[in-house]
């Protein structure tokens, strides 16, 4: 008997136990993390531009730049340069728009004729860059002056946690999407959209909460009545409200095809899809595009809209010396053709590096890293950006 005692008491834990433990400590780790990074008492900001930076971003010459700008928009003088905050910028863009000639050329915001873009960024598999990604493209958008929310749909709140909000901390019950698109009481979508540190960035964080829609749904199809909005028209709906305020949604799905995944797809008007170039990267995204097309068939047989403006598949993590990856790349190409984006998103320690303080390329210094790391880093995201502001512009029937 004394033996049986000594091995039930060697006995390792239950796994829901062994499970709760490590989640616990884990949270308050990452919390201490944050908190170390990012004290209470401090705001994430992003940096201040140089007055190249602010001139490319503006698409104006530099020495134009110094014509237009006045004393009340040069933030700081910082080695006898100027910098200009994003606040600046946005104050230029202003400023220049009023010219008679503009035509949107510095704030392009859509034109009650141009439907609002919904983008979609997803993938069946994790590690794909997705979140980095649509990080990424809500900002770059921002900054070329476009109206942008950002949506985190992503339970475990990548996203959020790269926009300095903390999924365990920061974000509260019914401050997710999940309060506007919950069967009962849904509350508006305003009410749940907070400003970022980048003018015209908005942002619907993200956390466990989102969870809950994938348990109501199954128990709202049972019980549904007449007139009920199924789940794939949730999201879509819900956005509905805001529609007069943004030009584009940048919508971080979660990286499984579950109900908040197709009420995402069925609300967009495009699908970002990316993808690691190894094979069994490929593999996965195989079945991942057989499972989205059958399922995207059965919700359209239920009157969900498929339409849709454009798709592509991002290259993410790319690696040009790598032999075997240019012979993936070159494969996908040889199937999906143009719905591959020309330009990849090159693996760089510059982004991954500023991903550990939750900050993107577009925030982290230049100084922090060797010039032609960051220069690198920076060109292939503005790259890949463009092009995908190309696809939202040719959506508008603009000039590009």
């Amino acid at each position: 008997m004394a033996g049986d005692t000594a091995k039930k008491s060697d006995s390792p834990p239950e796994l829901k136990a062994l499970v709760q433990q490590h989640g616990a400590e884990l949270s308050a780790q990452l919390l201490a993390h944050h908190r170390n990074t990012f004290p209470p008492e401090a705001e994430k900001t992003i940096r201040p531009f140089s007055p190249a930076e602010t001139a490319k971003l503006l698409g104006i010459h530099e020495s134009y730049l110094r014509q237009v700008a006045t004393d009340a928009q040069a933030a700081t003088i910082k080695n006898g340069r100027r910098t200009y905050s994003v606040q600046d910028i946005a104050d230029l863009r202003r400023t220049l728009d009023h010219g008679p000639r503009s035509a949107r050329r510095y704030l392009p915001h859509r034109s009650e004729k141009e439907h609002m873009q919904v983008i979609t960024v997803m993938n069946f598999k994790g590690g794909s860059g997705k979140t980095t990604t649509s990080a990424h493209l809500a900002q770059y958008l921002a900054l070329h002056g476009y109206r942008v929310l950002a949506i985190d749909l992503d339970p475990q709140a990548s996203l959020s946690a790269l926009f300095g909000h903390q999924p365990e901390t920061h974000v509260g019950p019914d401050e997710t999407l999940y309060g506007s698109i919950r069967y009962e009481d849904p509350k508006p979508i305003a009410e749940i959209v907070r400003g970022t540190y980048i003018p015209d960035l908005h942002l619907i964080p993200g956390n466990l909460e989102l969870m809950e829609f994938e348990h109501d749904t199954p128990r709202a199809l049972q019980n549904r009545q007449a007139g009920d909005t199924l789940f794939f028209a949730r999201i879509g709906q819900a956005l509905g409200q805001v529609e007069n305020m943004y030009d584009v949604v940048v919508i971080d799905c979660p990286p499984q095809l579950g109900y908040l995944t197709l009420s995402a797809l069925t609300a967009a008007t495009a699908v970002l899809i990316t993808v690691h170039p190894q094979m069994l990267d490929v593999m996965s995204m195989s079945q991942f595009l057989q499972m989205t097309g059958d399922l995207l068939d059965e919700v359209s047989r239920h009157g969900a809209s498929t339409n849709y403006d454009w798709m592509r598949y991002l290259v993410t993590r790319f690696e040009p010396g790598d032999g075997p990856q240019n012979q993936m790349v070159a494969f996908l190409r040889s199937i999906f053709g143009e719905h591959v984006l020309i330009h990849p998103m090159l693996k760089s320690t510059a982004i991954s590096d500023a991903g550990l303080t939750n900050q993107t390329i577009f925030e982290v210094e230049r100084g922090q890293f060797t010039r032609s790391t960051y220069d690198r880093a920076l060109e292939s995201v503005n790259n890949v950006n463009a092009e995908i502001e190309t696809q939202i512009r040719k959506a508008w029937g603009r000039a590009v």
